[in-house]
């Protein structure tokens, strides 16, 4: 499912399960040594699709600690992203020559919980367009497909800058048919004007990604 809505060239690879047997390096299994056991399953199965895919770029396996606000750290020369959510890993990387940054993030394909957490995410003018969305197509989760655009967009923001990026200074718009989205960002000093990214929806996961080539990101 990822890899049908990431360009060639970037690498893919997802779990609806966490496979018995996959071993972690000492350094990732002091990191969650206190861990919970839902944590430690799905920090060890995406670690499991990191690797998977990092091979497929022709990188030995290596550990892959949780570095600044918990963004992963990759080889040198790599760039890439990780997501997890009930039922579903995965991991994507790519060159850093070819690819400048990546953004994923998986959700389950239901609505967000309500107590404000829509309002919390969201501006007015795209809950207009959440509501537009919803009466041409709505089998589809749009608040919660446009919380996951903005978590994507957040994890190709951040290894680009090193800054944070609220919800509220990004604006994501969908095309509901080309299964696509934008985003315009709302802040100053900004190594690019937005993001363009994809989307898709099954067995019950909803999944963003962006994936930023190196031509369009200012120096």
């Amino acid at each position: 499912m990822l890899a049908s809505i990431l360009p060639q060239g970037v690498m893919a690879v997802e779990c609806f399960t966490d496979p018995p047997g996959t071993v972690l390096f000492p350094e990732e299994e002091a990191h969650i040594e206190r861990a919970v056991d839902k944590r430690r399953r799905e920090f060890t199965t995406v670690r499991r699709c990191a690797r998977i895919a990092l091979s497929r770029l022709g990188h030995p396996p290596a550990p892959l600690l949780p570095g600044l606000r918990g963004a992963p750290g990759w080889p040198e020369g790599v760039v890439g992203s990780m997501t997890h959510c009930a039922g579903y890993r995965a991991a994507a990387v790519a060159s850093a020559a070819k690819v400048r940054t990546i953004g994923i993030d998986a959700e389950p394909a239901e609505p967000l919980p309500p107590g404000g957490v829509l309002h919390s995410v969201t501006s007015e003018i795209e809950r207009a367009r959440l509501a537009e969305y919803a009466a041409s197509h709505p089998e589809v989760a749009w608040d919660r497909l446009l919380f996951s655009a903005k978590e994507a967009v957040y994890k190709a923001w951040f290894p680009l800058t090193r800054r944070w990026l609220g919800f509220e200074e990004a604006d994501v718009a969908f095309d509901p048919d080309e299964g696509t989205f934008t985003a315009r960002l709302l802040v100053a000093d900004r190594p690019v004007d937005g993001f363009t990214g994809r989307w898709a929806v099954a067995e019950g996961i909803a999944v963003t990604a962006i994936a930023t080539t190196v031509d369009h990101v200012r120096p």
